[in-house]
């Protein structure tokens, strides 16, 4: 490829992301009450099986500080576990809390998704660290995306 399509390929990309960086923060609400959402989960577990008082530990560990919303999932699918924080201080929501990893919610949809492994499969599952003995060109764009994640498990 010569260096004109090089260049072309990575102007388009360039175009490409920004314009999906654009519309992903046009999509974002801008109201204030966004922040105090809930999270919720699908597990594969009967609602009579899980209780709001015999949660997992990683959510017990939060007591009354957060709201709890057990449902049946719609389609007989499960049960929905929805947690929000009660008091959510209007700073750490913000995106450069978000940023530098100081946003309550991460560690809440943390603890969200190990109560879920938990109650599915009776363990939190992690992956290897190091995952293989060579350094790849698509491991490091995977630990690129998982270091952007911060831990919440989205991107």
């Amino acid at each position: 490829m010569t260096l004109r399509k090089s260049l072309w390929a990575a102007a388009a990309g360039l175009t490409a992301g920004a314009v999906v960086a654009l519309r992903r923060s046009k999509a974002r609400p801008a109201d204030p009450a966004a922040a105090d959402r809930w999270l919720t989960v699908t597990i594969n577990r009967s609602p009579a099986d899980i209780q709001a008082d015999k949660l997992p530990t990683p959510l017990q560990r939060y007591g009354d500080r957060i709201q709890t919303r057990i449902r049946p999932a719609p389609g007989d699918r499960g049960t929905e576990v929805a947690v929000r924080l009660k008091d959510m201080p209007s700073a750490a929501s913000s995106v450069p809390a978000r940023l530098a990893g100081q946003d309550p919610r991460q560690d809440l949809r943390r603890s969200l998704r190990e109560a879920k492994a938990l109650l599915e499969a009776g363990e939190v599952l992690l992956p290897d660290a190091p995952p293989t003995t060579h350094d790849t060109p698509g491991g490091k764009l995977v630990g690129l995306l998982s270091r952007r994640a911060r831990g919440e498990g989205v991107l």
